[in-house]
Order: structure tokens, then sequence, then C-alpha cells
């Protein structure tokens, strides 16, 4: 089987078993995006929507936001991952988006990526997410599932994956093929136990091939 045809039937497994893909975190506008983006960093995303209300109620825009300490931000984040290290995030990322974005989030992934606690992978997310930009985000489901199922080849680092997706998913599906990805890394091709026996993509996929029945 050519790449092209595993890409092929994998984009009609993913367009029929995710119609309607979309982030699973619940924002209303960019700056809550941005917000729960960096808190989902190793948390899951079903945490950081308990989370985000009460934080946002209390900072709702970044001018807001910018004048609370990390230590006042930690309190409303404390059942995350590594509390400490994202409300300085918050606070920091609040106070470059007012003094140097006039508090808008910006739409360039460059851009994006000065803020603090925003990396490459999170500046995927919102330029996608937000502003449709065709790019597509590498968390550690994406790395996972393109790598089994054989979209890419010799991938050792998210940025690997993410351009050799790029090559090969047509621009109008890469903000969709994201969501596809991650909603099958995490509730079928799972890290530990993947679900083969629930999976329309064994007859394509080289981790299948390779580990059998499951």
């Amino acid at each position: 089987m050519t790449i092209r045809e595993r890409y092929n039937v994998s984009i009609a497994y993913f367009q029929q078993a995710y119609p309607e893909a979309k982030t699973e975190l619940v924002y209303e506008n960019p700056f809550e995006l941005i917000v729960a983006v960096i808190l989902s960093a190793q948390c899951t995303d079903k945490r950081v929507n308990i989370i985000t209300p009460p934080l946002m109620q209390k900072y709702p825009d970044p001018q807001s936001m910018a004048r609370a300490e990390p230590e006042e931000i930690f309190e409303f984040i404390k059942s995350c991952s590594y509390p400490n290290n994202k409300a300085k995030h918050l606070s920091a990322m609040s106070r470059k988006l007012v003094s140097d974005f006039h508090g808008q989030v910006p739409s360039e992934v460059e851009q994006l990526m000065s803020l603090p606690g925003v990396g490459r992978k999170s500046a995927n997310v919102i330029a996608s997410v937000v502003y449709k930009k065709p790019v597509i985000a590498v968390d550690t489901h994406v790395f996972r599932v393109a790598n089994r199922i054989g979209l890419t080849k010799n991938a050792k680092t998210p940025l690997s994956v993410e351009l050799q997706l790029m090559d090969h998913i047509p621009v109008e599906l890469l903000r969709e093929a994201h969501h596809w990805l991650i909603l099958h890394g995490r509730y079928i091709c799972k890290a530990i136990k993947p679900g083969c026996s629930n999976c329309g993509l064994r007859d394509v996929c080289v981790y299948f091939k390779k580990n059998g029945k499951r």
C-alpha cells in the first residue's frame, strides 16, 4: 500500500467516524481558548472545563488577568497539573497581550509563540480553531496515532509529524484532521491499550499489522 492510499483510506474513515470533530475545550472567545489551552498541558479537557468557568468569571479578559498575581490565579487552577507554572504563564501571557497586542489574541503562529506558556502546538491550536488557519497541532495523541497508522515515516519529533501530515493532507482538511487524530487517540488508539478491535483502520494500520489482534 502506498502512503497516498493509506491517507485516502484514513481520511475517508475519519470523515465518517468523526463528522463533526472539534475541540472538547469549552470557550466563548479567543482569550478563553488561549487560557484553556495553556491549562490543558498534561491535563484532561474535562478537568480544564471545570476549572475555566470560575477563573474566567473572575478574570474575563487580559486586562483583568494581567492585574492578578500568579498566587491569585493559582487558587483557581490548583486542581490541574503543574498549577504553579501555569499560574505564572497565565499572568505573564495576559500582561504581554496587554502590552504588545492591545489585549487581543494574535492570529499568527509566530506571534502566538511569543506569548509565555504558548509553544508551537498550542499556537497551532489557537490559530486553527479561532482563526481558521490551515495548520495542524501535534500533541501526544496526534503524534502517537499518526506514527502507529503509518501516516508518518521515521518521524521522531512533533515538528516532523506536523510537516509530514501537512504534506499529505489536503489543506482544506488540516483543521479537521487535528481533531480527528486527537479523538481517535483519546477514545480508540489509546497509549496503553489501543482498541484495535473497534478501529476501522486495521486493514491499513502499520501498528496493527505488526502487533496482531488486540
